[in-house]
């Protein structure tokens, strides 16, 4: 991730850059989700910004990178690891589909910044989807090819965190895109929603692990 598309990420949480069409789509316990139609896909991006008052922004972050724990509270992971491909490191992620439906799989690329902004600490997480000859879809499943997230993360002065969230998810294969943005309005805050259980059981997993609370690898 270049410095102007940081400096654009770690903006958007004084200011998310909602013009051009963003509208908003569901306010849940103070987060706010806006989403962008894309006449192509036919699917929806999203931006998602507020605070969650409960968690420090470096528990929020241990929790996202944490590949290991998130197999434990994500039911729809099936696998989820890092890999090494032509001296890259990468990730590959299996996600559970309903009956009937193909799993999908991803082979991304995962950045962690750490930036100090004029005194303000604040953490940028990307990830993006990259397509890799050399390692197909598996048998029977689809690889989601259009795939990018980014995540900016400070303090809100007190206990919690200021969160921004730009996401676009193109899962491809023959499912309606009204059944995907139908299935979005529940599957976006219920995703926030597991993320802060994520958070509170954090230290007891860690415990139980024997694993260093601060592991950003």
């Amino acid at each position: 991730m270049d410095q102007s598309c940081l400096e654009s990420a770690w903006r958007e949480l004084d200011e998310p850059a909602l013009g051009g069409g963003w509208e908003l789509f569901l306010v849940v316990a103070g987060i706010h989700i806006h989403r962008l139609y894309h006449e192509e896909s036919c699917l929806y991006e999203y931006k998602i910004y507020g605070t969650f008052t409960d968690f420090a922004p470096e528990l929020f972050v241990d929790v996202y990178m944490d590949l290991e724990y998130r197999k434990q509270w994500d039911s729809y992971v099936k696998e989820l690891y890092e890999l090494e491909h032509c001296g890259e490191k990468l990730i590959y992620w299996e996600v559970k589909y309903p009956f009937l439906l193909s799993n999908r799989d991803y082979v991304y690329r995962r950045e962690l910044h750490d930036l100090d902004i004029n005194g303000r600490k604040i953490w940028v997480i990307s990830a993006k989807s990259k397509c890799v000859p050399g390692l197909p879809a598996k048998s029977g499943m689809i690889r989601v090819e259009d795939y990018h997230q980014t995540v900016v993360i400070e303090s809100d002065g007190k206990q919690g965190s200021r969160v921004f969230l730009h996401y676009f998810d193109n899962p491809g294969g023959m499912i309606p895109t009204f059944l995907i943005n139908w299935a979005a309005k529940s599957g976006v805050p219920s995703f926030l929603k597991d993320m802060q259980k994520a958070c509170a059981n954090y230290s007891e997993y860690c415990k139980k692990s024997g694993k260093s609370q601060r592991s950003t690898d």
